[in-house]
């Protein structure tokens, strides 16, 4: 399926609008997302070979804030328990949209794939059912800050024993030089990717409001409050991570 190249903030704007899951973004985000997260590829494949060890025959693997279905595709590929099936979960219908084509293709290029189902919900107001996997690839970071414990209290509840919950999010740091310097070589790695000094100003004043991250603390904290007895973080790559916690 042919996507397009993101030039969405490439045009100086009289009012930059807050970042949003929309239609143009649904068209734009492959391109997007691999321009703007240093090792985004690498997460979402590993994401797949780390279910893998977590899955169980029978359960149900949790894909929220599916967007596209990349994390989907990638648990589609490689866990291979019997009886499970994917649950991909997303607020934005042009992103679904999008997220059922990619993942009808991949129905075409594969065989004896596991079941996705798709759905449209709030994932603070979805019921989660037991699984044994639950993957959220830098989407906590989009839930205003004071329901993140509640989310992750829901999603501990919800995994089985033996589960694990796959957590993927932009990094801040508290050490200001340290915060300096991997926001500096991000934008490094965004201009090395094209982005223009314009476009790079335009997409920071549109997501700054609607996307906060945490540091490493804060994650580790609010994990091991909802009940993890273990936060191992397995990927980084500047100011990117991405964590396992064992219930």
């Amino acid at each position: 399926m042919k996507h397009s190249p993101d030039r969405l903030f490439a045009r100086p704007l009289a009012e930059v609008p807050d970042f949003t899951f929309n239609e143009d973004v649904a068209r734009v985000f492959p391109d997007m997302i691999k321009r703007s997260v240093p090792g985004y590829p690498t997460i979402v494949e590993n994401i797949g070979v780390l279910a893998a060890q977590f899955a169980q025959p029978g359960t149900r693997l949790y894909d929220l804030g599916c967007s596209l279905g990349a994390v989907s595709q990638a648990l589609r590929r490689h866990v291979k328990s019997e009886g499970c099936r994917v649950i991909a979960v997303d607020n934005s219908p042009a992103m679904l949209e999008r997220c059922r084509e990619y993942l009808h293709a991949q129905d075409a290029m594969f065989q004896e794939l596991l079941p996705v189902e798709t759905v449209e919900a709030d994932i603070l107001a979805l019921e989660l059912a037991p699984a044994s996997l639950v993957a959220m690839n830098f989407t906590l970071q989009f839930i205003p800050p004071e329901r993140r414990q509640e989310l992750l209290g829901r999603i501990r509840q919800a995994l089985l024993p033996g589960g694990a919950l796959i957590l993927s999010e932009k990094l801040r740091f508290t050490d200001t030089e340290e915060q300096a310097l991997l926001g500096d070589l991000h934008v490094a790695f965004k201009r090395a990717n094209g982005y223009s000094e314009l476009e790079i100003a335009q997409k920071r004043s549109a997501i700054e409001k609607v996307m906060l991250p945490d540091s490493l603390e804060e994650h580790r904290e609010r994990l091991q409050a909802a009940g993890f007895r273990k936060v191992v973080p397995w990927f980084q790559c500047l100011n990117f991570a991405s964590l396992i916690a064992l219930p």
